[in-house]
């Protein structure tokens, strides 16, 4: 699974003090910050349970075991491994459906590898692994509930499909594809075997239309962000900002092969924090 950490921000496998989630969080308050990591340590067991190489049957029970945990988080017998966060949730108002519904997001990999989703089945993917953590992530950051649920619901997608159209050659050789059935039989394409999908040459057909929803998605967050406090939207901003970057770099090398990686450069990144993060 190659979602970032949506709160929203770094990939759940990599480190977090190499990401862009850590860029953005660290300057947050003490509190914030301690809530925003315990959101994304969570996000990121959960998601290494749904990518291990464990039987499907022994990831589904790791999965559900989660599920129990976060229930008695909430009835106030919280198990060991979520004792911490019980302070944040009281703090911030953390939701458990939230909770619950990124654990239903990495199981959507987990009976099977995800091939070639319809239109609806994909938006509810990004829902559950970006925008409920965006939903949690809200309420930390101190929006409004209308715009912060707002806010989750197209930062969430637009960071999501992002990933998505970065890493298709690596979702590939896990097995995966996350790229629209409806978007692929337009194409012309009416294969769902990964390998063979990143090689049509009718792949950028499938790729443009997706890149421009993000990027409406992208604009829409936006418009939330403008009208809030600058300083409540600091962290989302960030990540809000270099996402897009990536986005931008993805259209301007297009999805013909051969696919070069693209990275933001230390260079921007560091001029996004200075213009963002000292508010």
């Amino acid at each position: 699974m190659t979602l970032e950490a949506t709160a929203p921000g770094a990939n759940y496998g990599s480190t977090a003090s190499g990401s862009s989630f850590y860029a953005a969080m660290r300057i947050l308050p003490r509190d914030q910050r301690e809530a925003m990591f315990q959101i994304y340590s969570f996000c990121r067991q959960v998601d290494d349970i749904a990518d291990s190489d464990g039987a499907r049957e022994e990831r589904l029970a790791a999965l559900q075991q989660w599920r129990n945990d976060i229930d008695a988080l909430y009835q106030g017998n919280p198990p060991p491994r979520l004792k911490d966060y019980v302070a944040s949730i009281e703090t911030f108002g953390l939701k458990r459906e939230d909770f619950l519904a990124i654990v239903d997001g990495m199981e959507m990999d987990v009976p099977q590898d995800i091939r070639a989703p319809d239109m609806a089945t994909l938006d509810l993917y990004c829902d559950r692994v970006a925008s409920a953590v965006g939903r949690l992530s809200v309420r930390v950051f101190g929006l409004p509930e209308e715009d912060g649920i707002l806010l989750a619901h197209h930062l969430g997608r637009a960071l999501q499909l992002t990933n998505i159209l970065r890493d298709i050659d690596e979702d590939a050789t896990l097995g995966r594809l996350y790229l629209p059935r409806e978007a692929l039989l337009h194409a012309g394409i009416t294969s769902n075997d990964p390998n063979r999908v990143i090689a049509e040459r009718g792949l950028p057909k499938v790729c443009l239309p997706l890149a421009q929803r993000a990027k409406s998605h992208f604009e829409k967050s936006d418009e939330i962000m403008n009208r809030n406090r600058r300083r409540a939207v600091r962290a989302p901003r960030i990540m809000s900002k270099y996402y897009h970057a990536i986005l931008d770099l993805l259209i301007a090398r297009g999805f013909n092969t051969p696919r070069e990686p693209v990275r933001v450069s230390k260079v921007t990144r560091i001029l996004i924090l200075l213009r963002y993060a000292f508010i």
